[in-house]
């Protein structure tokens, strides 16, 4: 299929600018994917949906302040988005503007951080090697920002509640730069419903990087990669996943960077293998998926890598149709949106 296939119409004013007062208060389009048909719901019902013996498997990474605003010796003012930690003190970060960071340049992050560039600009990005004292990401709470994707605008000065709204109330374990905001919608009351329907919860880690929101750039699918992520899986959990698959229990995904990380293991070990991995597995039309059997998800972007996902689990022409729907009756699109669930 091509990428024009996986376009869309969304307002402008459906993009969701703020998170819900009630995480549980979004709506949720629970999509039958046997019947072909779709219903509207609240995600309150959400443990409805879900049977005895389910496996509910949640991404447990934790968004870190990944964005920083410093100052060069000449008083320039430059941002870093970090991207990817390639040595102990070394990271890969997204500049701007980055034609002022040439090797050897260091920019300062209020008195605490410092940064001297390594290598680049090379398409923007750039390598640089941090000096601070004590902890990396505690020194990056007192002067790093939360990595909002750029459809959500905030003014710089304004006081807000991401830094708390834009995690999951599971997120424990730190080293994303991205939320896996299919999370988004569970508050601890949910999940002791789910559980109380007599499903598991199994949490596995994704740390969510670049790869993830970056636009497609080729036109044939049957091209395009995703950049690959770390995800790890610890023993009991791959005890109870490996369970579920030959017990015939579901396994229920809850976004999908859990759904990338899942299919990823079994696309290269035939089961859930314990340990720290790498998921470079492109989901596009024409995959057969062998982990999931349910799935979780947002809304996402036009063309988006997860748009071809989410299809490729729904089906092009459902999927397409529900998006349509879920345009026509005004729900709130991308991260702090509202959900879809597909069975």
């Amino acid at each position: 299929m091509l990428l024009s296939d996986f376009e869309y119409e969304l307002p402008e004013e459906l993009i969701a600018q703020e998170p819900l007062p009630n995480r549980e208060d979004s709506r949720m389009l629970a999509v039958d994917r046997a019947l072909g048909s779709f219903s509207d719901l609240r995600f309150r019902s959400f443990p409805e949906f879900i049977r005895e013996g389910d496996v509910v498997v949640l991404n447990n990474t934790k968004v870190f302040p990944a964005r920083l605003i410093g100052n060069t010796d000449t008083g320039a003012t430059v941002e870093l988005f970090l991207t990817e930690q390639i040595g102990e003190r070394i990271w890969e970060a997204l500049a701007r503007p980055a034609k002022r960071l040439k090797p050897g340049k260091v920019v300062r992050f209020g008195d605490v951080l410092t940064a001297e560039v390594k290598d680049g600009p090379n398409r923007g990005r750039v390598l640089a090697e941090f000096s601070y004292e004590g902890d990396f990401f505690g020194t990056l709470d007192q002067v790093g920002k939360t990595p909002l994707p750029p459809y959500i605008k905030r003014d710089e000065g304004t006081p807000s509640e991401d830094r708390s709204r834009y995690q999951t109330v599971y997120a424990r374990e730190t080293g994303a730069i991205a939320a896996p905001t299919a999370g988004f919608h569970f508050t601890p009351e949910i999940l002791e419903k789910v559980r109380d329907r007599g499903a598991e919860t199994v949490e596995i880690t994704l740390h969510v990087g670049y790869g993830t929101f970056e636009p497609v750039r080729e036109e044939d699918l049957s091209k395009h990669s995703v950049q690959p992520e770390r995800f790890e899986i610890r023993d009991s959990e791959s005890e109870r996943l490996n369970k579920a698959r030959q017990d015939g229990q579901r396994i229920v995904a809850i976004g999908t960077t859990t759904t990338r990380a899942l299919e990823a293991c079994i696309s290269k070990f035939g089961s859930f293998v314990p340990g720290k991995q790498i998921a470079d597995l492109t989901i596009v039309p024409g995959y057969r998926f062998r982990a999931i059997d349910a799935l979780l998800t947002n809304f996402h972007l036009p063309c988006s890598s997860l748009l071809v996902l989410v299809s490729t689990f729904g089906g092009h022409e459902l999927i397409m149709r529900a998006y349509n729907h879920a345009v026509a009756e005004k729900y709130r699109f991308y991260s702090y949106g509202d959900c879809m669930f597909l069975s």
